[in-house]
């Protein structure tokens, strides 16, 4: 399969086809000869944890409800 080379600013980049394409923002690129290898990069654990603090700003205002627990009988008999 072939794909187009160009220029982009100083960079030279390609264009992959539809049917290489990556579902993540970043790629690893690694250079074996002539060869460029391309790997998808997931998110990691360090990612997931700037996500929560994200998550928590968006439940900074939510109201906790802090009543007791209600006393109950044991099943214990």
């Amino acid at each position: 399969m072939l794909a187009k080379v160009f220029k982009s600013g100083n960079s030279q980049a390609v264009r992959l086809p539809k049917a290489m394409r990556f579902d993540v923002n970043e790629v690893d690129i690694t250079k074996d000869g002539d060869n460029l290898i391309l790997k998808p990069v997931r998110p990691n654990l360090a990612d997931a944890f700037y996500a929560l603090g994200e998550l928590h700003d968006a439940f900074k205002d939510f109201e906790r409800d802090d009543t007791p627990p209600i006393e109950r009988e044991s099943f214990d008999k």
